[in-house]
């Protein structure tokens, strides 16, 4: 209890025993009294089809935790990764996920509360999930940011001044975005501003900001997309990102990205796009949007892909993974896939 007070932003004296009969006695009065000296509550302006779109967020959720364990899992020999999914032949779960994943079921929990990104709620559950779990694989710079946020420091501060206040142009934005271009899908506009939203708590730098843009809006025309035709899948899904995302150098490799057709052989994609190693939106987005853009048709096939050209495999993969799932929907992944990833409550 005392955590989810001071989360909640009220100042906590003293924990100590207070009695059986503490609810009626001191509890509902003490909590009417803060509710009105400081208002903790918000208006939730829901839409109407929110369960629904919750449904399609936990599937491409489901989608990029995926891709982010078998990533990680299969990163120490990633050049076997096609043949062992498509083979079957992984280990026994459960598959444990990363902090790419930790942050986007923050995304998607903030989208359930509140049906919007609201930057002070994502904050401090971005915050809260790295205190309960801080070894999921956080990197240098992100660990520094959430230690402090959740000691009471300014998320605006902590994110304008990362690397000599220029901001973060790495891919942790562009990781964990993909459920929410899947919730407002139906409104392109909305979902530029949203994933803009969700990348500035923690990625203020332009980069970073393009590369969460430019996931959201695949994921959007990705769920658009679901149980129809393929054929005409990559050229949707660039035409729509190339319209939406800001000018950049995350743009201008997606440009490349597509003009290189499927047959590409996926080194030499990686090596003109980039593979994540550099740990860089436009070291990692483009690449992940040609994956997705020619092998979106099979979800097996898409991670495999991801995960095989080596770099950052578990970031490659979800960013892949919460996309390409949108395409295929539950029934294109493997049941035992799912059965072995670690339980996840949304």
């Amino acid at each position: 209890m005392h955590n989810e007070l001071r989360y909640s932003g009220w100042s906590v004296d003293c924990i100590s025993p207070i009695g059986s009969d503490w609810i009626g006695t001191t509890w509902i009065s003490l909590v009417g009294r803060m509710i009105q000296d400081k208002a903790n509550t918000w208006r939730a302006d829901l839409p109407a089809d929110h369960l629904i779109r919750m449904d399609r967020v936990r599937l491409s959720l489901c989608g990029l935790g995926l891709g982010d364990a078998l990533g990680e899992l299969l990163n120490t020999c990633p050049h076997t990764a096609q043949e062992r999914l498509k083979a079957q032949e992984l280990p026994s779960g459960p598959w444990i996920h990363t902090d790419d994943t930790e942050m986007a079921i923050s995304i998607a929990g903030i989208l359930k509360t509140h049906g919007r990104i609201d930057q002070d709620g994502l904050a401090k559950r971005f915050a809260r999930r790295f205190e309960r779990e801080p070894d999921r694989g956080y990197g240098k710079m992100t660990r520094i940011q959430l230690r402090e946020a959740a000691t009471g420091g300014d998320w605006k501060q902590l994110s304008s001044s990362a690397f000599c206040g220029q901001g973060s142009l790495g891919n942790g934005g562009a990781m964990r975005v993909a459920p929410l271009g899947d919730y407002f899908s139906g409104d392109i506009e909305r979902c530029i501003d949203e994933a803009r939203l969700s990348a500035l708590v923690t990625h203020t730098h332009s980069e970073g900001v393009a590369g969460t843009i430019a996931v959201a809006i695949a994921a959007a025309v990705a769920s658009q997309f679901q149980n129809q035709a393929f054929v005409d899948w990559s050229e949707s899904v660039f035409d729509a990102v190339l319209r939406h995302t800001p000018e950049s150098s995350v743009r201008r490799k997606l440009v490349l990205a597509s003009e290189m057709g499927r047959e590409t052989p996926l080194a030499v994609a990686a090596k003109l796009l980039g593979n994540g190693s550099q740990v860089t939106a436009a070291d990692t987005v483009p690449f992940c949007m040609w994956v997705a853009a020619h092998r979106g048709n099979s979800f097996i096939d898409a991670i495999g892909s991801a995960i095989s050209v080596d770099g950052d495999c578990d970031t490659n993969a979800a960013i892949v993974g919460g996309i390409v799932a949108l395409l295929t929907g539950w029934e294109g992944i493997p049941k035992a896939w799912i059965e072995a990833w670690e339980s996840v409550n949304l």
